[in-house]
């Protein structure tokens, strides 16, 4: 479908033909019909499925379109980490560039006092959109810097990490101070039940738009050691002794595991570095800083980068333990063989998770190459021995600038028209 086949404002229209955007992705072309009948959405998309547009076009072109209360905040969007929330606002600036009167802030932690002056004046200035993490709305909810009273939109963006990173008692903090009859929209990348009963609590009759989980990249070298649990950091001795690894992500399940498993890279006069939920926003942000610049060669992380980051260059992902969702393993090794590069993904898959890594197998459709273990790590389960039951499966796995505004306009929607009687 076509962008222009659907009832967006020609501002946005516009906007969307100088960054050359024509076709809808499927996720866009399900939501924004819905959201523009005033429907609530839950959307369960991952990263890089055009999610972002997917509720900014809607609700920009609704704006634009007016009927919403003049210098007042009409839409909050919440985002994770400040990254997203960045990422967010630049695409705002794009969209909405055509839009006369329809401004929107990013309001996050991890800076100084000077951010939070700018970030309160922009308030007071008055701003339709705002785009904010939990923790730093809530400050200025607090500090009796907004009015929430007139709101008609509230989105969350990566709900599911918004939680794995201890948010939800601030969200439901914001959404009491929210109008009963709002619209509200909501964007995961997995649902598990955490995530179906926020939704019950914050949707009201939602229209659910799931998009499946793509398969990771094919030029992704997927193998795997089977190994109990003790020998997992013989394995990571032994990987990064025989190899010169940089540009590495090491996944673990557990804030604890990813301390432990730094602290051996560590001893080993490995460049590593840490990032979990109990750094705060601007350890984690110099962390990623120290990370992308190449400061540290690898990063040994919980899920809450598995999603969302924009790093091109990473050479190999290893799971220190199995994920429990297909989607997640997805993320995870997809953060690697990106931008035209190979990469690697191993596995640690100890006798505990056998079953686990077996389901990821039938979701992705093919059997993961198994690292020979090496003898002097001793003997390793038996990979063959254990089974998953059809119940088990079908449980858990689901499987620019621009110039002369006015008659540039008027030769877009000349042009946009002709090609739209062309196309239908």
């Amino acid at each position: 479908m076509f962008f222009d086949e659907l009832d967006l404002s020609d501002n946005i229209l516009d906007a969307l033909y100088d960054m050359h955007f024509e076709k809808c992705t499927p996720i866009q072309e399900k939501c924004i019909p819905e959201i523009l009948q005033g429907n609530d959405v839950l959307g369960i998309a991952q990263t890089g499925t055009g999610k972002t547009a997917a509720y900014l076009l809607p609700i920009l072109s609704l704006l634009d379109k007016g009927g919403f209360p003049k210098n007042a905040v009409n839409c909050i969007i919440m985002a994770p980490t400040r990254e997203l929330a960045q990422q967010i606002d630049q695409a705002m600036q794009g969209f909405g560039y055509f839009l006369d009167g329809i401004g929107s802030v990013a309001i996050y932690g991890g800076n100084d006092g000077n951010r939070y002056d700018q970030e309160l004046k922009s308030l007071r200035l008055g701003a339709d959109i705002i785009i904010a993490t939990p923790g730093r709305l809530i400050s200025h909810l607090n500090m009796g810097n907004l009015d929430t009273s007139k709101i008609s939109f509230f989105i969350l963006d990566e709900a599911d990490r918004m939680l794995d990173m201890g948010f939800s008692d601030d969200i439901m903090k914001i959404a009491k101070k929210l109008p009963v009859n709002r619209q509200t929209i909501m964007f995961s990348a997995t649902m598990p039940k955490k995530i179906e009963d926020l939704a019950k609590t914050l949707l009201h009759n939602p229209v659910e738009v799931k998009i499946a989980v793509s398969k990771p990249a094919e030029k992704i070298q997927q193998s795997a050691y089977i190994c109990y649990e003790p020998q997992k950091l013989k394995i990571i001795h032994m990987m990064f002794k025989s190899n010169d690894l940089k540009r590495v992500i090491i996944f673990s399940g557990k804030i604890n595991k990813v301390k432990d498993i730094n602290r051996e890279l560590r001893k080993m006069h490995i460049n590593s570095g840490e990032m979990h939920s109990d750094l705060s926003q601007a350890e984690r942000d110099e962390m990623m800083f120290r990370f992308k610049s190449g400061q540290i060669d690898v990063l040994v992380a919980t899920d809450i980068l598995s999603r969302g980051i924009d790093i091109d260059d990473i050479s190999m992902v290893i799971n220190y333990d199995v994920p429990h969702d297909a989607e997640d393993y997805v993320h995870r090794i997809g953060r690697t063989a990106r931008a035209e590069r190979d990469g690697r993904a191993v596995t640690l898959v100890s006798d505990k998770d056998i079953r686990y890594f077996k389901l990821i197998e039938r979701f992705l459709e093919r059997e993961i190459e198994k690292n020979p273990m090496p003898d002097e790590f001793g003997e390793a389960p038996d990979y063959n021995s254990q089974t998953i039951s059809e119940k088990k499966g079908k449980k858990r796995y689901h499987g620019k600038k621009r110039n002369s505004k006015g008659k540039q306009q008027n030769n877009k929607k000349q042009k946009r028209k002709s090609k739209s009687n062309a196309t239908k």
